[in-house]
Parts: structure tokens; C-alpha cells; sequence
């Protein structure tokens, strides 16, 4: 007997049972209350053309959804392994949340890692472990000789993450954590909010292809308006987004349920609606545009370090940029490459999965192209894309990146659980989602200070592996420290895997 016939047999039954007992006991009608409801849904169930489990199985096929609605839960706190979460395992969120509360971060009995597996990486370290320790001050100089107001960047900064896809107060805590361990804030592309100007931390603002906070009635770039912004004191250097590594060439989303009337006055558009960012700039189409783009930001924000962000891509188009250098004379001040395996909190999956080159290989390819044209020397080179740890500064320093940014460990210092509802505006802990009741749970104060340590703990834990590999400064770590597993039995360094190229060697 199918489930939708015992339903209909048991709805005839039951009532009828009840109403019979009613005449010796008569509160037994009370029960009706409970199960007639439960009648009409398992009816309107059987009715349903859209859901064919609820359809063949009404009330029972719920059990379905409601389960499955919990799934992420479950896999994650019940059945997946330290090293097997996605987009980031347990042990590297258990190290972000240790380092973020400032508790004991060591781990005991070994690594979880099987470092005999194809993939593993490691770095080599020396007997002869640096012991000039002052030599590096965690402090990277940003500016080329066009730039008049350089800028003295910590190594790791915050990576692009938008008021509008964050709360308030996540926000506020950002940029106060950053003033309080003296490093800068990425804006994002969703402009300059009141609350990145509160705290008053230092502030990398990001220009997107909405040109919020800078853009006309019809979305075009307005010279004036982002003359007014650059020239703040906070703003320390200013970003243009060509695309990131999580959608590259897709363009920003900001739910209509996000987009509040404070949110678009900020951005200058339309509130309680979807804002889609064009996935290309309006202002240019041309290498050649990019960088007299670069010029007239350089110009209006009062000489202060421009540079733009990328995820690689076609290498050809990245070569032009590198041509159109050298033929116009404008360069950079600074190149954010960011991987595929970036993060965001929305975007098709075909984008997230299969689009833009993984971040060391992107990296690798920027910086050998730039060293071939003999660019390097004046642009400093900023690494973003799943940066949690020490270990994960001193791979992409070794591969050559002078800074690196992070977003999603950022986040995770602010408290986020991974529970990926960003997309949704119900983060049950307040960093991506503006609604004011869940954002209420994210104390400004005390997460202020989980950035801030989360930073100097991961600062730190970098230079204890720089002077363990020999190195005092960034600059002697080489690719050669870095090692993985290529098979079982095959270990590559990676100068072997990513050979270096030498100045001017495309020249």
C-alpha cells in the first residue's frame, strides 16, 4: 500500500476513532485540534504538482527538506575530518578562532596532515636560523617614482569586503581592529561608509566597475566626486577592481534585500533593489585606457599609491598591460593578484569553480612577467586568495609578493562560523547580513580585538618561519625554500616548479 492511500485511510480512521470515544469521554475532542491540522496539510500535500516526494509522501516527504536544510550543519560539526571542510577545514578555522581569542594556538601529537600525499607543501628550514630579528618590521613601502605620497603598508592587510555584504558592525570592528594594529582596511567595492570612517583606520579604497561612491546618475566614473573621497585622510591608496579570483569577469551582486536606503545613498543608486556591477569598466578598453586611468587617479587623489586588482586570466591580455607600461611611461604603484580560490558572498558556481587561474599560479606568472619587462623594481605586488596562516604569507612571499590581503580569515577572526549564508542576509553571527537582530550578536568591542590579534599573531608566526628558513627580511625568502609533493616519490622545489625569469629578459 503506497503512502498516499494509508494517509487517506488513516484520516478517515482516526477522526472517526476520536469521535467515537467522545461519547464516554468527551475532552478527547480536544486531540481534534492537533490532528485535523495535520489532515488538511497532508491533503494540500497530496495536492502539490511542484514536489513530488511531499506529493507521494504528505507530512512525512517534510522530513526530506528539513533535513537537508540542516545538511551543511551536520557535515560540518558531525562527519567531515580536520582537514577535509571546505571552502576552509577545521584546522585552519580552529587556528583563526585560537589566534583571534588569543588562546594557546599549538597543536599536540603531530600533524593531521598526510604528508605523503600528492599535493603537500612545506618549507625548508636552516640550521642557521636568523637571528637579526629587528631587520624586518613587518612594514612594506608602497609608491613608485610617480607617486607622491607613498604609503607604509603591513605586510597583511584586510582584503575587499563591502559594507553592504558585511553588517555595520562588522565593519566597524574591521577597521577598528585595523587602526589598532596600524594596518589598512579594503573598503570594497561598495565605496566609503560612514563606518570605515568612524573607527578611523587606514583604508585601501577600492574602485569597482559601479563606481560607487564616485559615479554619475547612469553609472559613469565622476572625476569630482572621487577627487573628494581619495583626497580623505584615511584613504591611503586606492584599488581599481578589474575582477576577482571567486568571479571573474561576472561583476558584483548586492541582494535587493541587502540594499538599504543608507546602503545606496552611499553607493548612489537605487535602494531595495538587486545591484548588479558591470563585470567591465565603462571608463576604459584598452590597456593603454587602464593605465591613463591610473594616471588620472593618481592625479585627483593628490599623488597617492594607485593600483589595480586582477585575477588572471588570458596571460596575453596581462602581457599588454606590461607593454603598455613601457610605451606610456605610467605604471602602477601597486598589483593585486587574486586566485580562483578567492571568496565572495555570492556568485554562480560555474564562476566560482571553473573561471580565473588559481592564486600561485597566477602569482607566479605576474611576477616573472613583470620581472621579464623589468617592471618589478616600482611595483610592489599585494597576494590575495584563501591567506590564513603564517605558512601561507611565506609561500606567496617566496614566489615573490611583497603583500598579501585576507578576507575570509578576517571574517572568521570576527566570529563567522562558516555557516554559508551569505548570499541570504541570515548570517546567524552578524558579519554578512543587515538584518539589525543578528547583527546585534557582533560586539564591536571584543571582535575589535580579535582582529587586531588575529593580525599580530599571524604577522608574527610568519617571522618565526622566515628567520627559520635563514631569512631576515621577506626579500631572502626564494622559491627554492618552498617544497611539494608531486608524487609519492617525487618532491619538486618551487623554482623547479615556477622557474624564475630574469630582468629584462623580454625586454
Amino acid at each position: 500500500m503506497s503512502v498516499r492511500k494509508g494517509f487517506v485511510k488513516i484520516s478517515i480512521v482516526v477522526p472517526v476513532i476520536i469521535v467515537a470515544i467522545a461519547v464516554v469521554w468527551p475532552p478527547v475532542l480536544w486531540s481534534l485540534i492537533l490532528i485535523l491540522p495535520l489532515i488538511i496539510r497532508g491533503y494540500a500535500d497530496m495536492a502539490d504538482r511542484k514536489h513530488a516526494i511531499i506529493s507521494n509522501y504528505p507530512l512525512l516527504g517534510h522530513m526530506r527538506y528539513m533535513l537537508e536544510s540542516i545538511r551543511p550543519e551536520i557535515q560540518q560539526y558531525f562527519v567531515e575530518t580536520d582537514v577535509e571542510g571546505t571552502p576552509i577545514n577545521r584546522i585552519f578555522r580552529s587556528l583563526i578562532y585560537q589566534r583571534a581569542k588569543k588562546v594557546n594556538d599549538t597543536t599536540p601529537f603531530g600533524t593531521r596532515m598526510n604528508v605523503y600525499a600528492e599535493g603537500y607543501e612545506w618549507m625548508g628550514h636552516s640550521m642557521y636560523a636568523a637571528k637579526d630579528e629587528a631587520k624586518f618590521n613587518g612594514r612594506v613601502l608602497v609608491g613608485g617614482p610617480d607617486c607622491k605620497k607613498p604609503y607604509s603598508s603591513s605586510l597583511l592587510n584586510i582584503s575587499a569586503m563591502s559594507y553592504g555584504s558585511l553588517s555595520k558592525n562588522a565593519v566597524l570592528a574591521l577597521n577598528s581592529g585595523a587602526k589598532m594594529g596600524n594596518f589598512a582596511h579594503n573598503t570594497g567595492e561598495g565605496s566609503i561608509s560612514p563606518f570605515h570612517l568612524e573607527p578611523g583606520g587606514d583604508l585601501i579604497w577600492q574602485i569597482g566597475t559601479g563606481y560607487f561612491g564616485c559615479r554619475t546618475e547612469d553609472g559613469k566614473f565622476n572625476p569630482e566626486m572621487f577627487a573628494e573621497k581619495a583626497t580623505q585622510d584615511n584613504v591611503k591608496m586606492i584599488e581599481i577592481k578589474l575582477s576577482q579570483g571567486a568571479k571573474p569577469g561576472h561583476g558584483g551582486i548586492l541582494p535587493a534585500a541587502k540594499n538599504t536606503e543608507e546602503i545606496a545613498k552611499i553607493r548612489g543608486v537605487k535602494p531595495h533593489t538587486d545591484v548588479h556591477s558591470p563585470p567591465t569598466h565603462s571608463s576604459f578598453s584598452s590597456p593603454e585606457g587602464l593605465l591613463e586611468f591610473v594616471k588620472l587617479l593618481r592625479d585627483k587623489s593628490g599623488g597617492k599609491p594607485i593600483g589595480f586588482k586582477l585575477c588572471v586570466g588570458r596571460e596575453d591580455e596581462f602581457i599588454g598591460i606590461c607593454k603598455a607600461m613601457l610605451a606610456t611611461g605610467i605604471k602602477p604603484d601597486f598589483i593585486t593578484v587574486d586566485g580562483a580560490e578567492g571568496g565572495t558572498g555570492a556568485a554562480p558556481v560555474e564562476f566560482s569553480n571553473s573561471l580565473g587561474t588559481p592564486l600561485r599560479d597566477g602569482l607566479a606568472f605576474v611576477i616573472d612577467t613583470l620581472r621579464g619587462y623589468d617592471l618589478k623594481k616600482d611595483i610592489k605586488v599585494v597576494a590575495s586568495g584563501k591567506i590564513l596562516s603564517g605558512f601561507h604569507i611565506a609561500r606567496v612571499v617566496a614566489l615573490g609578493a611583497d603583500m598579501v590581503s585576507s578576507a575570509r580569515a578576517m571574517m572568521l577572526s570576527l566570529g563567522c562560523i562558516q555557516a554559508l549564508q551569505c548570499n541570504n542576509n541570515t548570517c546567524p553571527v552578524g558579519v554578512a547580513t543587515q538584518d539589525k537582530q543578528l547583527m546585534k550578536g557582533l560586539d564591536v568591542e571584543d571582535k575589535t580585538n580579535r582582529v587586531f590579534n588575529f593580525h599580530e599573531g599571524t604577522v608574527n608566526s610568519f617571522k618565526e618561519l622566515m628567520h627559520a628558513a635563514g631569512a631576515s627580511e621577506p626579500s631572502e625568502l626564494k622559491r627554492k625554500h618552498i617544497h611539494r609533493r608531486i608524487t609519492m616519490n617525487t618532491v619538486e622545489t618551487y623554482d623547479t616548479i615556477f622557474p624564475d625569469v630574469k630582468v629584462g629578459a623580454y625586454v
